[in-house]
């Protein structure tokens, strides 16, 4: 299913949406938890971005590991195939950060609403998940970078 798009590694093709919507939500969700007056006009963002990043990523993560699996079928030197599994496994750990920036970013939408019920949550429940969403947004864009990094040295490495 994510092996290939029209002819092509479907991974090439996936991963820039994962390499934008990452680091969006990571901004975005940072400066709504941040800056209260600008809740309401980017809250949609964080809350559209929370729901497809984390799904983007799983399918880049997919089908890295489908281009994995014919790459070592095609009998890629071992060198190469190193270099694909360093790069998966920051992938795999980007996928858990963007998946608990996600979460986060939600509850912070939540936590913020003007509800009765939020009313009586304690005070620092925001503050708190402001820093939650901070330093998870953090872990994020070191990884996309990471991530990133090992993929682009393991096709361009030696070409350029």
């Amino acid at each position: 299913m994510f092996r290939e798009i029209n002819g092509l590694p479907g991974h090439v093709l996936v991963i820039h949406a994962a390499v934008a919507f990452v680091p969006l939500l990571a901004v975005l969700a940072a400066g709504y938890g941040l800056l209260p007056r600008w809740r309401p006009r980017f809250g949609w963002a964080v809350a559209v971005l929370a729901v497809v990043t984390p799904i983007v990523t799983w399918v880049a993560t997919e089908s890295g590991e489908a281009l994995e699996e014919a790459l070592r079928e095609k009998g890629y030197p071992p060198q190469i195939l190193d270099q694909v599994r360093e790069h998966a496994q920051y992938g795999e750990t980007l996928l858990w950060f963007t998946v608990g920036l996600a979460v986060a970013a939600l509850l912070l939408l939540l936590v913020t609403r003007n509800d009765d019920r939020v009313s009586r949550l304690p005070a620092w429940a925001p503050l708190l998940l402001t820093v939650v969403v901070v330093v998870l947004g953090v872990a994020s864009l070191v990884y996309v970078y990471l991530t990133g990094d090992t993929g682009a040295q393991a096709v361009w490495g030696t070409t350029l």
